[in-house]
């Protein structure tokens, strides 16, 4: 127990000692973070604060694992993936040092930590099986890569996306480290309890500056690697005793950034954004909406968090059936507590679906009616061919009507209009353009007037205008033969082609 209160003090006074080195340091070099429309924050703050927390935690975690003692043989049981670990985190944390000092491009920084998550597992870091119950035990064999990427990664992300108001993401860190550390003392895993002490020391040390009014920003160095070192650490727990609730209760301790990254990912694929596009839509920016100062807004994250964490704690001593009900509960619980903030709305999320697959499948429909009509115009050898071909494409792309001028060799006007055989649409159920035709013929080009009927959705009628354009584009009337271009507006009299 003494062991443990030194690795905690230690690693904390370390943070205190760092911290005001970095902000110097930041501040000097002009690593800071300046307000915008996104951030919430009022003043220029260095964003390198996590300096100070790796400094911290490998310092003080080196120092008491290289001891002669019953820790240090308990290291050299799990040296391999203790390496992989230590390795992989320093090439997450210098991935995000670099994107706070001249900004990663998103993929890139996905690269680092697919690379990163890639390389521990290299190291013998992988969820092989999970035991569900007494009776039920999972094998993930060849599939183990993938999960365990894909899990690292994830909560890489989750812990970096919820870094957006003073503290948040240190103190929701440091709870979750406190009960992986339970978790790992309770199942005899001394390396992994005295990582997650050391880490929960330094975060302690630097949320003293990092608390509202915040000196200093962790930025992205220290959210990627607290996420990266939780998210492997858990994994590291879980594959010594394969206790599914090793898994479980990292992730109701991050309950709050897990469930922020989902409900942000599904609202930017429902908008048809990138997964990668910023936005305000965070738990923590509803809860500024709803009035909440930021000092309010955090400590009720945090005790959202202590709740669901507290609740998984009892999953050790809760089997089978028990174990799946309180989990179930503390999902339910987080999921409500985002629907009352507004940061999802069921129901919204429901209708927006139906309405975006509505509009893919219509999409789907107007590029092949497009390639249809395409065909057709392709085999136009005369004028009268091709506008009749034009004709069918305004058909068949729910146009209202075309009208073309057409100034024949005697210098006679002839006007060719084509009309849909419906009703009269009103000016606003019709999005109307004009479309250059180029010819063979010497000044501007002719002009198509079309009517596009909206039908419900301005973005349908968009798409279809932008393929009726392509189709014109590509084929005008330049590209039909010379002579057969001649012959018949010098030999036909002009009677327009319509459809009553």
């Amino acid at each position: 127990m003494t062991t443990y209160i030194m690795v905690y003090f230690a690693s904390a006074l370390l943070a205190l000692l760092a911290t005001p080195v970095v902000i110097r340091i930041g501040q000097r070099m002009g690593i800071v973070d300046a307000p915008n429309v996104r951030k919430v924050h009022a003043a220029v703050t260095p964003r390198i604060g996590g300096v100070a927390i790796v400094f911290a935690m490998l310092t003080t975690t080196g120092l008491i694992l290289a001891l002669d003692n019953g820790v240090g043989e308990a290291v050299r049981g799990i040296r391999t993936q203790l390496v992989g670990l230590i390795v992989a985190s320093i090439l997450i944390f210098v991935s995000g040092l670099i994107d706070d000092v001249r900004n990663l491009p998103a993929r890139a920084k996905l690269a680092f930590q697919i690379g990163a998550a890639l390389l521990v597992c290299a190291f013998g870091v992988r969820i092989e099986e999970i035991d569900i119950s007494q009776d039920m035990v999972v094998h993930f064999g060849l599939l183990s890569w993938p999960i365990t990427v894909f899990w690292i990664v994830g909560i890489t992300n989750a812990v970096n996306l919820i870094d957006g108001l003073d503290g948040l993401a240190a103190g929701i860190s440091a709870i979750a480290c406190g009960v992986i550390a339970v978790f790992a003392f309770h199942t005899g895993q001394v390396v992994m309890g005295i990582l997650m002490i050391a880490l929960l020391g330094s975060i302690t040390g630097f949320l003293f500056f990092n608390f509202n009014p915040a000196k200093v920003f962790m930025g992205d160095c220290g959210s990627l690697f607290l996420g990266f070192v939780l998210a492997t650490t858990s994994v590291m727990c879980v594959s010594k005793t394969a206790m599914v609730v090793g898994l479980a209760l990292p992730m109701l301790a991050l309950g709050i950034p897990i469930f922020d990254t989902l409900f942000s990912m599904l609202r930017r694929i429902l908008e048809r954004r990138s997964c990668f596009a910023p936005d305000r839509g965070h738990i923590h920016h509803r809860l500024l909406d709803m009035g909440l100062d930021h000092r309010h807004a955090v400590i009720l994250m945090y005790a959202v968090t202590v709740i669901a964490a507290g609740l998984g704690v009892a999953m050790m001593v809760i089997r089978d059936e028990g174990m799946i009900v309180v989990f179930a509960a503390v999902v339910l619980f987080m999921a409500l507590i985002f629907r009352v903030v507004g940061a999802v709305d069921f129901r919204e999320s429901f209708l927006i679906l139906r309405k975006n697959l509505a509009i893919s499948r219509d999409a789907k429909e107007e590029k092949r009616s497009f390639e249809h009509v395409q065909l057709r115009i392709r085999q136009a050898r005369t004028f009268d061919e091709w506008w009749k071909a034009a004709c069918a494409a305004a058909a068949e792309m729910d146009f209202v009507w075309l009208a073309l001028n057409v100034v024949n060799r005697d210098g006679k006007l002839r006007t060719l209009v084509w009309r849909t055989g419906e009703r009269e649409f009103a000016v606003h159920e019709t999005v109307n353009m004009s479309v250059p035709v180029r010819h063979r013929r010497q000044g501007p080009p002719l002009q198509i007037e079309v009517a596009v009927r909206i039908n419900g959705s301005l973005e349908s009628a968009g798409r279809r205008a932008a393929l009726f354009v392509r189709l014109i584009d590509q084929h005008n009337l330049a590209v039909l033969p010379h002579e057969a271009v001649r012959a018949t507006v010098q030999a036909r009299p002009p009677v327009p082609v319509s459809v009553n």
